[in-house]
């Protein structure tokens, strides 16, 4: 279906293409989609400070803050934990890290631990990107979906 049909029945087609790519993504490539989802709405949290409006500002932070605490418990809930091991308990620790981080910032208004966890998950979505370009990482078992 092209951009034009979308449209014409009140269809968004970028909506439309994030579903397909969700639904055809290898779980690998998932785990990428929601790293850049979490840094998406990291971003736009940052950008929320430089808002005038007290109001509109906390909205933004405090909306896009909780959006990437939410990729960042799915991304710890579909840690598979039996397969792997001491890898998958590391990264359920670094997930909870950037939870609290996130939830400390977004309580005081402050955006350096929202700067912290863009920089660390940025490091973790750039080796993830090239573990997937080079097909073939054991540790990558431990953060698959639970049912990939």
């Amino acid at each position: 279906m092209n951009p034009e049909t979308l449209m014409r029945r009140g269809g968004n087609p970028w909506q439309s293409y994030r579903q397909v790519a969700t639904q055809t993504a290898t779980p690998g490539q998932l785990v990428l989609m929601l790293f850049d989802g979490a840094i998406r709405f990291l971003d736009r949290a940052l950008a929320g400070f430089d808002l005038d409006d007290p109001a509109e500002c906390n909205s933004t932070v405090s909306n896009n803050v909780i959006r990437a605490q939410d990729i960042i418990r799915e991304l710890d809930h579909s840690l598979n934990m039996e397969v792997g091991g001491e890898f998958s308990q590391t990264m359920r620790r670094l997930y909870r890290f950037f939870d609290d981080q996130l939830g400390q910032s977004n309580l005081r208004k402050e955006p350096d631990g929202i700067r912290l966890v863009i920089r660390l998950i940025t490091t973790l979505r750039d080796a993830w990107a090239e573990m997937l370009a080079g097909r073939g990482s054991e540790a990558a078992r431990g953060m698959t979906p639970v049912a990939a």
